[in-house]
């Protein structure tokens, strides 16, 4: 074992990581409002005055796992009215296309215990445009991008410093501090580095007045208390004036109240930038910085070295020896990881990814009783509060470090966000993607009724049920890499769970108890031709081709893990039985049976609709070709011979059905033919659905574009669907990118771009049509090229095209950085990826959000495979 893989044997290596957030303002957690206007409680302009009550934020910012105690940089480059302490973007109801982060950084490096970690901020030298950044945002309109940091052209005479912020731990809890300014332009320029320092404030909320201490009695050390984590001490090198205040709210400039105190959150802020007398001259309090006022030459660097340790020492002798072994380290972890992958550029985007994915870890704490009544020495909440959002989840107590889709513009879990994370994750921490999947199913998280929390703007929202597909396809890895030895435990404790959670399902979204679905907006958005969440005019209901198919895509996933589970304990044959009927009634659902224009799929179109039931219990289909009617491909699993004949309950049932309801047995594959040896198909779809499926999927008139398949047809671009309810016009249309609608806030799109998720499991349906079909089974591809091709063909064929998102193409450059000439080109941006959320359904460029590694990391799997 290398030497990061013996770590991760040793818990202790985790108590330090990077679990700050990158944005805390504008989150529900922080929202004590009566109307629930989360973006204008607490705004970007009065993060740096107002203290938090759930976590923190900074920049490169690192803390304990109980977010006790936080380190994270920040900077002045002596022109900007405040000091960046966080990054800057837009408020959902500010942008064009929703909330939007307005810098420009890069997780670049991290290890599984964060031995080591290496991250990127561009920092402007000439004044951070935020007034600008606004107004024009403001300006545009939905049809118009966003306008970005980068087409202020504030970075194109290269007169901006490039700050890399790095970590290497000497043990446990012993953190080196490394920091690198670049300046990139022509001119020496002055600048500020402030490493700070701070308590989250536990001591204001009435539960426990105990108040840590900090302070310093010679340049360059502070000496850090807390009852909890013991005596820390800081040291900088080269001896820095150190800058106290308190972690503490200022009234007086938010609320225009004297509370008595004398010292602030934002008092170093004002003493660097306007020089007032905000700090304490006697040099201890709960917030601290460390003051480099630097002149950085032209064209050069400067580096500063710091150390947080539970030891005082001002040598810094071993801090280049311990921090080169630490990035040796790292590199021969990625190697073993790595080595099936010797092209350069496919390892470089793949280790990103997997620090994208390590550096969005973030201190979660959210308890929904105390927020909702808010706490013993604060002013009593607003009676609204009651019936405020979340209120229905009581018992939700998190205080956990969580993956997040992105810290910035998602700060907060989703649930089949989450799900999707573990797969990258697995593969460089199995216990911890392991422990993510847990979570949710814990008791203080899952809902008394089963549901499980969909994300903290609405837990009771319904995200798609993908927590059993990945649960399984995390056992099957592990049990691969421990020599076929699964982690039962694992797997039957979220079984468990999971029924209930199936059984929430089956109560609270089939209105008409006929095995057909409607989930909501199932995470997909504005995906469908109104709101698939609300109301509709006249009671009609939306049954959901995507919902019902993920339920029969539960259904086998419960029945492959029920499966699994009676090869060592019988009682889960019967288990297994009743998941197969419940997969069997969907299929049947899905496909009619005989009722005029009902059931999910067309036959003159060869695909599957969603239908509206209208009050008079007649049926519309509504015929928009999307993902929504792909999802079907999902349902399908392939069982050993072993699973039937070892399993004569399971065995009997499928007899019965094969011979008493040949209707519904004819609807599905032929479970009873093996075509592989040994190998046994269950699946929504026989061969002419398969088919008829693939041939839209594949089609580059419809689909398939040259980065992935497409959430919409773009044969929708010039025929926009329409439906007309009770007065009321309803359309959609092929949109690539940024999002014209402004359903949700108008801040993510499913109507055109690509998603990496969804093609993630469209090319693992493929593998598993192939597992059984083999090699002789092809299918044209892309549709009307004459070319053809087996099923893992095909699904080689989608990993290179998602995978082209972010390589270079034979001209150097990447899709994912669009038209910005200096992303391409310039050598001080080219090779720093971000992870966007979704991705330009015609030329790939990263759209929403830019630093979902979340489930856009999925594409370390892609170049892993």
């Amino acid at each position: 074992m290398n030497a990061e893989q013996l770590r991760l044997k040793d818990s202790t290596w985790k108590k330090w990581g990077p679990y700050v957030s990158d944005r805390q303002w504008g989150t529900v957690r922080e929202d004590y409002s009566a109307n629930g206007d989360a973006w204008n409680y607490i705004t970007h302009d009065m993060a740096r005055s107002k203290t938090y009550r759930w976590g923190e934020e900074g920049i490169g910012g690192i803390c304990d796992n109980d977010q006790l105690f936080c380190f994270a940089v920040s900077l002045w480059n002596k022109k900007d009215p405040i000091i960046k302490e966080r990054y800057f973007g837009l408020s959902n109801p500010e942008g064009n296309h929703g909330e939007d982060v307005k810098e420009l950084y890069y997780y670049l490096d991290n290890t599984p215990t964060h031995s080591y970690q290496k991250m990127l901020y561009k920092y402007p030298q000439g004044e951070y445009p935020y007034a600008w950044l606004v107004n024009e945002n403001k300006r545009r309109g939905r049809n118009d991008p966003e306008f970005e940091l980068i087409d202020t052209g504030l970075f194109e005479q290269d007169a901006y410093f490039d700050v890399f912020i790095e970590y290497a731990k000497s043990a446990a809890d012993d953190i080196l501090i490394k920091i690198t300014v670049h300046n990139r332009g022509d001119k020496e320029a002055k600048l500020n580095v402030l490493p700070t320092l701070w308590f989250r404030n536990t001591w204001s909320w009435g539960y426990d007045d105990y108040i840590p201490e900090m302070s310093s009695d010679s340049k360059g050390i502070v000496s850090v208390y807390h009852k909890t984590l013991g005596q820390f001490w800081l040291c900088a090198e080269g001896a820095p004036e150190i800058l106290f205040c308190e972690n503490e709210t200022n009234n007086k400039r938010l609320y225009n109240y004297e509370d008595g105190k004398k010292f602030y959150k934002d008092g170093i802020n004002d003493y660097i930038v306007h020089g007032s007398d905000t700090i304490n001259r006697q040099n201890n309090g709960t917030k601290a910085s460390v003051n480099y006022d630097c002149t950085v030459p032209a064209d050069g660097s400067i580096t500063l070295r710091l150390r947080l340790s539970k030891g005082v020492s001002t040598s810094f002798v071993d801090f280049d020896q311990i921090f080169n072994a630490r990035v040796i380290e790292a590199d021969e972890f990625y190697n073993d990881i790595q080595k099936r992958n010797e092209d350069a550029d496919r390892r470089l985007v793949q280790r990103q990814a997997f620090a994208g994915m390590l550096w969005s870890k973030q201190f979660y704490y959210y308890d929904v009783r105390h927020w909702i009544n808010g706490d013993p020495a604060e002013p009593l909440p607003p009676k609204e509060r009651a019936e405020s959002r979340n209120s229905k989840w009581m018992h939700l107590n998190t205080k956990d470090i969580i993956s997040m889709p992105d810290k910035w513009e998602y700060p907060w879990f989703a649930s089949w966000d989450l799900a999707f994370h573990c797969l990258p994750l697995s593969t460089v921490d199995m216990a911890f993607a392991k422990n993510q999947l847990t979570l949710l199913v814990k008791d203080w998280y899952m809902h008394p009724n089963g549901q499980l929390p969909a994300y903290e703007w609405d837990f009771g929202d319904a995200n798609p049920p993908v927590h059993a597909m990945i649960t399984l396809k995390i056992y099957q890895l592990d049990k691969a890499a421990n020599n076929g030895k699964g982690d039962t435990y694992f797997l039957e404790r979220i079984f468990h769970k999971l029924m209930l959670n199936f059984t929430w399902w089956v109560n609270r979204k089939d209105a008409q108890g006929n095995n057909i679905f409607e989930g909501g907006f199932l995470g997909l958005d504005n995906i469908g031709v109104f709101d698939r969440n609300a109301q509709l005019p006249m009671g009609e209901q939306l049954e959901q081709a995507d919902g019902t198919s993920w339920m029969a895509t539960y259904s086998l996933n419960l029945l492959r893990i029920a499966a699994e589970l009676a090869v060592t304990n019988k009682a889960y044959n019967d288990i297994a039985s009743k998941f197969f009927e419940h997969f069997i009634y969907i299929a049947g659902a899905m496909s009619n049976l005989g009722k005029d224009n009902e059931g999910l799929w067309d036959e003159a179109d060869g695909f599957f609709y969603d239908q509206l039931r209208l009050p008079n219990d007649g049926v519309e289909k509504m015929k928009v070709r999307s993902i929504v009617g792909l999802i079907p491909l999902f349902a399908a699993e392939v069982l050993d011979e072993s699973d039937i004949i070892n399993n004569p309950i399971f065995r009997d049932r499928l007899s019965w059905f094969a011979q008493n309801r040949p209707d519904l047995a004819s609807l599905i594959s032929r479970w009873t033919e093996t075509r592989t040896p040994g190998k046994h198909l269950i699946s929504l779809l026989r061969g002419y659905r398969m088919k008829s499926l693939l041939k839209y999927m594949l089609d580059e008139n419809e689909f398939l574009s040259p980065h992935g398949i497409r959430s919409v047809s773009k044969y929708h671009l010039n025929n926009p669907y329409h439906v007309a309810l009770d007065g009321m016009e309803f359309s959609i249309k092929y949109t690539p990118a940024e999002s014209d609608s402004g359903l949700f806030g108008g801040n993510s799109n499913w109507r055109g771009p690509i998603w990496i998720p969804i093609n993630f499991l469209f090319i693992q349906s493929l593998n598993r049509f192939h597992e059984y079909y083999g090699d002789d089974y092809k299918i044209e591809c892309p549709t009307g090229s004459g070319n053809f091709m087996n099923l893992q063909q095909v699904a080689d064929e989608l990993y290179n095209r998602v995978s082209s998102l972010f390589l270079k193409d034979k001209d150097g450059k990447r899709a994912v950085f669009g038209h910005y000439n200096k992303m391409q080109t310039d050598p001080n941006f080219k090779d720093y990826i971000l992870f966007y959320e979704y991705y330009d359904g015609d030329n790939g460029r990263g759209v929403g959000a830019s630093h979902q590694t979340g489930w856009s990391g999925l594409i370390a799997n892609c170049l892993h495979m």
